[in-house]
């Protein structure tokens, strides 16, 4: 049974890849305590930030044994482990658990469009398979099935989610979830376009699940904290308004396009995105690097590559 809350900055990792395109593990070793000490509570290796459609079963797995080895006990490390299908997805969740994951996040397997009652199930029957403290990710955009909250209640009684991410527009669902108070933490994207940010952290959220933090951890934990007095809201408001730029940027281009290049472009180990994605060019990118600068994020972090020093 799982017993794991987060709170605060949950952040949707990249992954980092050589020259040659291999996975670049080192990378991996220097991100990750790159979150540590800038206030993240966890990270989701393998999900769509980082590629996971592209990656190969082998190298999905050494992700996972490698980067488990990494752990020092700050940071709660969960894996992306959706298959295409429910016995490929508790395979993953079985290689996870053996091999020291924290937890795992979960979405609806892509492409099959399947109906939310048999999306339902998947999520129960996947959940029965493992003691492995799991997590939701409700996101149509990407995979078709749109869990209500209805369905999410009904899956969170399993007491192996501890987690739900939302990435619709709908705050009512949100609201919905929260009033219910199940034992999970309810977290939300932090795309602006999407407008869950404010309202579900007003609502009594516990954190994001957020891909800004890749290039700002210190701020989205900021953003991340739970309202448990007016002084953190009023904290939240000056930062979220402050780091608009920078949100909307990391969602300019399909994730992880964006953020990835430009990371890679401030200097931080991220490597180019595999084909058919490609990096950011020309203007697109100097917007993203103009906002570091703007924010003092290079100041903050002692960035200072080529590319920063051109602008």
């Amino acid at each position: 049974m799982a017993t794991t809350r987060i709170e605060g900055s949950f952040v949707a990792l990249i992954t980092p890849f050589n020259k040659d395109g291999s996975v670049d593990f080192e990378g991996f070793r220097t991100l990750l305590k790159f979150h540590e000490d800038q206030g993240s509570s966890a990270v989701l290796i393998m999900g769509s930030t980082g590629e996971v459609s592209m990656l190969s079963p082998a190298e999905r797995q050494r992700i996972i044994v490698e980067t488990a080895r990494m752990k020092t006990g700050r940071m709660q490390f969960f894996y992306g482990c959706t298959g295409n299908n429910t016995a490929t997805t508790i395979e993953y969740l079985k290689f996870a658990r053996s091999n020291g994951a924290d937890g795992a996040i979960l979405a609806a397997p892509s492409y099959i469009c399947a109906s939310e009652a048999d999306i339902e199930d998947y999520f129960l029957e996947v959940a029965d398979a493992t003691d492995l403290p799991l997590g939701i990710y409700n996101n149509p955009p990407r995979v078709k099935t749109d869990l209500h909250w209805d369905n999410l209640l009904r899956i969170f009684r399993h007491p192996n989610y501890v987690v739900h991410k939302e990435s619709t527009t709908r705050v009512g669902q949100v609201a919905q979830v929260l009033r219910a108070r199940p034992d999970v933490a309810v977290m939300c994207c932090d795309s602006p376009n999407l407008g869950l940010v404010v309202p579900t952290m007003s609502l009594g959220g516990h954190g994001t699940a957020n891909m800004t933090g890749n290039i700002a951890p210190l701020e989205m934990a900021r953003l991340s904290t739970p309202w448990h007095s007016p002084e953190v809201s009023v904290a939240f408001r000056d930062e979220y308004l402050r780091m608009l730029p920078m949100l909307h940027f990391s969602y300019s281009a399909i994730n992880p396009v964006a953020i990835k290049s430009l990371m890679k472009a401030v200097g931080l180990p991220a490597g180019e995105l595999r084909r058919p994605l490609k990096g950011l060019e020309g203007e697109a990118l100097l917007k993203g690097l103009r906002i570091v600068r703007e924010l003092e994020l290079d100041r903050k972090y002692g960035w200072s590559s080529p590319a920063l020093r051109s602008i």
